[in-house]
């Protein structure tokens, strides 16, 4: 087992406005993508829409806690969640923060 860490963060939206929020989620990664590379310990960030839930989600493995903590304190993610939260989307929290008990795959 390793001190590597899955962080979750949820959008929940009304189905009208999913294709609206996955636009937007689509958009944001170019503001977003490189200073979230510059951040220690990232090793892979998923974005994702699951329209049959009506949510989203931001998904990243990070090599520790700590490290994995920086989003929730990092500014271009907490105004791009204005953003998100201003055009009907409302987040789960507390963010999870999985320790990592296995892996595998081609990616792993």
């Amino acid at each position: 087992m390793s001190d590597a860490v899955v962080r979750v963060s949820i959008l929940r939206c009304d189905a009208t406005k999913c294709a609206q929020l996955q636009k937007m989620m689509i958009d944001v990664e170019a503001a977003l993508r490189p200073s979230i590379e510059a951040l220690p310990g990232l090793l892979v960030f998923y974005a994702g829409a699951d329209e049959a839930t009506s949510s989203l989600i931001n998904s990243s493995v990070w090599d520790n806690l700590e490290h994995a903590k920086q989003l929730d304190t990092f500014q271009p993610m907490l105004d791009a969640g204005k953003l998100f939260v201003a055009a009907g989307a409302s987040f789960e929290r507390p963010i999870m923060h999985y320790a990592e008990l296995w892996q595998f795959g081609p990616r792993a």
